[in-house]
């Protein structure tokens, strides 16, 4: 190692090695980044992207139904007979059965319930308003009375079983709809109802006004009343509320037990409905319990919660889903598919239904995350 020598001839100190730069000090969680350090910062999406997306997603469904009618109409097997006017009042008149117990589950849906029972409950009222005019010969005043009365007082049932005594809403209302089953086949002893019906409840339930089956209006003036309810009062708000989180609700002074057992009368009003339009539509009743009618009227009801408020059962979002499935049907049926089709495209859609509805309500709950 050599030295060097200072002015005065004596050694000189080598020079000091330059010291390292003082490593950063870690920050605290949640502490705002120094000014020495780099941030990546993901830029937003636009919001033209936001609304794009948005919107794509409520309204996904009506594209879906534009594009299933488009299909039929030009596949070669139905397009004789889908795209004609006969069959769309066929299509429709045949639906508001369906739409009407859609409606009927969604309000029980909204506030977090299922109601298996509506689809008896509709039998039950038709059997019974065509039994009463066909048996004892009551007037058709009568028996829509008595038909409506029972659906409300098997909603009432529901309702306090449920929302007072606390019981499963899936195992209560399975229990009802098994019991009026029986009570469906101890009242027709199995044979179907079709004598002295009356004429009138026939012609609404077959007759056109401006093209349009009659029964359609009726259904049409529900789902509006039942849009306003949800959609524009503090009742329906509330049901909403009791829906997505029940204990939040209760403590901030919403009924948690009187709302829901309004909802599950007013369900059963609307299937009591259901039953006196299903009496006017076959002329007459049969000894069906009315299963078959309750799973496309479920599907219809998540499907509808996939659409136009993504995540939240809706009224215009049930109908866009009956009409969904009701062409899908109707196309494959005039395309010549086999019995088996039909039960299989309902239990799909359902499937599908369930699992998209559940997602987006969730993702919803994460704040769209």
């Amino acid at each position: 190692m050599t030295s060097t020598l200072d002015e005065n001839g004596e050694a000189a100190a080598p020079p000091a090695a330059a010291e390292p730069a003082p490593a950063p000090s870690p920050q605290p969680p949640g502490a705002p980044p120094a000014a020495d350090q780099a941030v990546t910062v993901t830029p937003p999406r636009p919001a033209a992207g936001r609304a794009f997306a948005a919107a794509a997603e409520r309204y996904a469904l009506v594209g879906l139904l534009v594009a299933v009618a488009l299909f039929f109409c030009f596949l070669p097997a139905s397009s004789a007979t889908f795209p004609t006017a006969a069959n769309l009042r066929i299509l429709t008149a045949n639906q508001t059965v369906t739409l009407l117990l859609a409606l009927a589950t969604l309000v029980p849906l909204v506030a977090g319930h299922f109601d298996f029972s509506v689809g008896a409950t509709a039998a039950t009222a038709s059997v019974l308003c065509g039994g009463l005019m066909q048996n004892h010969h009551a007037p058709l005043a009568l028996a829509v009375a008595v038909a409506l009365a029972a659906g409300l007082g098997i909603g009432l049932v529901n309702g306090v079983a449920v929302a007072l005594l606390r019981m499963n809403a899936f195992v209560s209302t399975l229990a009802t709809a098994t019991i009026l089953g029986g009570f469906i086949q101890w009242y027709t002893h199995g044979r179907a109802i079709s004598n002295n019906i009356s004429p009138s409840l026939i012609d609404f339930g077959s007759t056109t006004w401006l093209g349009i089956p009659q029964p359609a209006y009726l259904v049409a003036c529900i789902a509006v009343a039942l849009w306003y309810v949800l959609g524009q009062t503090p009742y329906g708000r509330s049901l909403y509320a009791i829906g997505e989180n029940p204990r939040a609700a209760r403590l901030i002074g919403i009924s948690t037990r009187g709302y829901p057992l309004l909802a599950f009368v007013g369900a059963g009003l609307i299937a009591g409905v259901g039953g006196v339009v299903l009496t006017a539509r076959t002329a007459g009743a049969t000894a069906d319990n009315g299963t078959t009618m309750l799973f496309p009227a479920l599907a219809a009801v998540f499907l509808g919660a996939t659409a136009i408020r993504p995540g939240r059962f809706n009224v215009f979002g049930t109908v866009f889903g009956v009409a969904l499935v009701a062409v899908s049907v109707s196309g494959l049926t005039l395309a010549g598919a086999s019995d088996w089709v039909n039960p299989v495209f309902n239990g799909a859609a359902l499937a599908v239904a369930v699992g998209l509805s559940t997602y987006l309500r969730r993702r919803a709950g994460r704040g769209g995350d």
